[in-house]
């Protein structure tokens, strides 16, 4: 049986896109989307080898990540496909939490209507 490819939202897939095509590390896709960058615009600060006054672009988004948050590399690196991965077993807590609740309503709201001694009082006029 084929193993099932996991789900990836498509925000994140420009981000293994970039991965790809820039040959980033998943800690230097991680830095880069904390600091807010389009993965669509990396190509603008990849030094092609024809500016020589650019740095390589794995460098260049480890020196902003170290300005900005004083720290060489993320306390905890994780991969796009685990990120995808933990928002999904996320969604799927909230789902199941969420049903839960609705049933424990349906049941308490089931076992109000079905209580002796408790009756409405006909409408005012």
């Amino acid at each position: 049986m084929a193993k099932r490819k996991a789900f990836i939202p498509n925000e994140l897939r420009p981000w293994i896109e970039a991965r790809q095509r820039f040959h980033l590390s998943h800690a230097h896709v991680q830095m880069a989307c904390a600091l807010g960058m389009n993965p669509a615009k990396l190509g603008k600060l990849a030094n092609h080898r024809q500016e020589p006054w650019k740095a390589p672009l794995p460098t260049f988004i480890a020196d902003c990540y170290f300005r900005r948050f004083g720290k060489s590399m993320p306390d905890h690196v994780r991969s796009i496909e685990e990120i995808a991965a933990g928002e999904m077993a996320k969604r799927r807590a909230r789902r199941a939490a969420r049903e839960a609740r609705r049933v424990a309503a349906g049941t308490a709201a089931a076992a109000a209507a079905d209580a002796p001694g408790i009756e409405e009082s006909p409408p005012t006029p």
